[in-house]
């Protein structure tokens, strides 16, 4: 059983999801590796500069809890590389890239109209062997942090869940007979070289990264396609809440986080829009060993705050009312009755305020500068500050 002897820590009420975005040196550092006219660690201190920056960024404007930018990762998620790239070997072995004809999210990425505008029919990663590490992901990322921050810090990973895109009937079930076997291996190995390393290195703030609740599950028209193609949607957000509940079994003392949005692709295209109703009772109500849910609410596709009646008693909302797909600056009194109107179903002091997801989820950041990305920064820490005092 996974154990820390850290005592509970309060509720982070400014935080930010996890990304930021990359600069410009970065990506040109990581673009010279792959040409070969950049070696490894060369790299790897280009990655360290990016890190203190980010680091001194969430610092100066006061935020609760930091991340390091996901400044080391291809796109926010960690454990699989999901497209060919020559950069770095994946974290996680066992997987090889094929074509798919099944439906997907993938195929539901939008623009601000609402428009189809990008398919992501490339070869994608499928498991095809028994997965086995390949990477140490929490020493590569969480130990740079760790030792170069003053704030409390946090590490955020793909949930067990959202692992279910890459098992394949046809590719994977002679090494994994069901996505459900897939899911348990992932659910163990993060358990073992994930979860407990980070609480052996003292982290106090794990946070999963779920965009299948959000993507898979409340948009019409990508349940539609997914019922088609042969998923009972019901029974596998069933199983998605119960895997990723599992995960954190046994673990007290620091908070648990999960996180939800609709997809924040290349850009800031977007894959899902539907309130969390599909979903609320199935899952929030399943959540026994989080503390914590991030929420996307920063436009109308989030739906109402009505679905958060489903919230458990002892879990806490982070609400994402600021938008990182643009620069347009929110109002910090909208913000804030923003706030009060969602405490008819969640009270102040179990509430907590972020931006709607990371700012550079995918290779491509958002379409936002430095200058807005950090007076987005800012006005979350400055609302928390109106709302819930010092």
């Amino acid at each position: 059983m996974l154990a820390s002897s850290l005592s509970m820590r309060p509720v982070a009420r400014a935080e930010t999801v996890g990304s930021l975005l990359r600069p410009a040196y970065l990506l040109e550092a990581r673009e010279a590796r792959r040409e070969g006219t950049l070696n490894e660690a060369e790299l790897q201190a280009v990655e360290d500069r990016a890190v203190r920056e980010a680091i001194d960024l969430q610092q100066s404007v006061g935020l609760d809890v930091i991340t390091d930018g996901e400044h080391r990762r291809l796109s926010w998620i960690s454990t699989v590389n999901i497209v060919q790239d020559n950069l770095r070997v994946s974290p996680l072995g066992g997987f090889a890239y094929r074509e798919s004809t099944r439906t997907s999210f993938m195929t539901f990425w939008r623009d601000d109209s609402g428009q189809v505008v990008r398919r992501m029919n490339a070869p994608r990663a499928f498991i095809t062997e028994p997965l086995r590490v390949q990477r140490d992901l929490v020493a590569e990322e969480y130990a740079f942090l760790k030792a170069n921050a003053r704030s409390r810090t946090k590490y955020s990973f793909p949930a067990p869940s959202y692992h279910r895109v890459f098992w394949h009937p046809e590719y994977s079930r002679e090494v994994y007979p069901t996505v459900d076997h897939f899911l348990v291996a992932v659910r163990d190995y993060l358990r073992e070289h994930v979860v407990q390393r980070l609480l052996d290195m003292g982290c106090d703030y794990i946070q999963l990264d779920a965009p299948n609740y959000g993507q898979f599950y409340v948009d019409a028209d990508v349940r539609g396609a997914l019922e088609a193609d042969g998923h009972d949607l019901r029974a596998e957000l069933i199983a998605d809440a119960d895997i990723d509940n599992s995960l954190f079994e046994g673990v007290s003392g620091v908070t648990r986080a999960l996180h939800v949005c609709r997809g924040n692709g290349p850009g800031g295209i977007w894959s899902a829009s539907g309130g969390y109703e599909p979903i609320a009772a199935d899952a929030f109500e399943r959540f026994s060993n989080l503390d914590t849910l991030l929420l996307e609410y920063d436009t109308d596709r989030a739906g109402d705050f009505t679905p958060l009646r489903h919230v458990r008693a002892d879990t806490s909302v982070v609400l994402g009312l600021l938008t990182t797909k643009h620069g347009e600056l929110e109002d910090a009194g909208d913000i804030e009755a923003r706030i009060r109107d969602a405490t008819r179903y969640v009270p102040l002091e179990r509430l907590a305020l972020s931006p709607q997801c990371g700012f550079n989820s995918a290779s491509q950041g958002n379409r936002l500068s430095a200058d807005e990305q950090r007076a987005k920064l800012r006005r979350v820490v400055d609302v928390a500050h109106m709302v819930w005092g010092n």
